[in-house]
């Protein structure tokens, strides 16, 4: 059984950076991060895929977030930069057995607990 545990959310001005991680028990992985705003159908934010050979990112947050990763650690990062106000939400790590960095959410076996992430304007 794999964990995620995510870690690195918190309140933010907007125009600022946070970075999130999230430590991946078990085997390497594809790995990815989604959020949902309140109100909101939880989406697609990036993806790595086990190899770090591909990467996708959100049309909303290309160019402000990037992904990484390192595997010595089982770790994916989430780096945001230029917040603004609709980058709120819960951020959540998530895992899939496989090579493909998919975007949907139903190709992810494991989950983590989800962080706040608030961008005050």
């Amino acid at each position: 059984q794999v964990q995620l545990v995510e870690s690195g959310g918190g309140l933010v001005q907007a125009g600022g950076s946070l970075r999130l991680s999230c430590a991946a028990s078990g085997r390497t992985l594809t790995m990815a991060w989604f959020r949902q705003a309140p109100g909101k159908e939880r989406e697609f934010v990036a993806v790595n895929s086990w190899d770090g050979g591909s990467t996708h990112y959100a049309d909303a947050v290309k160019g402000r977030f990037t992904i990484s990763r390192e595997n010595a650690k089982n770790t994916v990062y989430l780096q945001m930069s230029s917040l603004n106000a609709e980058d709120t939400a819960v951020y959540f790590c998530a895992a899939r057995v496989g090579s493909g960095a998919a975007t949907e959410s139903y190709y992810y076996n494991y989950w983590g607990q989800g962080t706040q992430v608030t961008v005050s304007s």
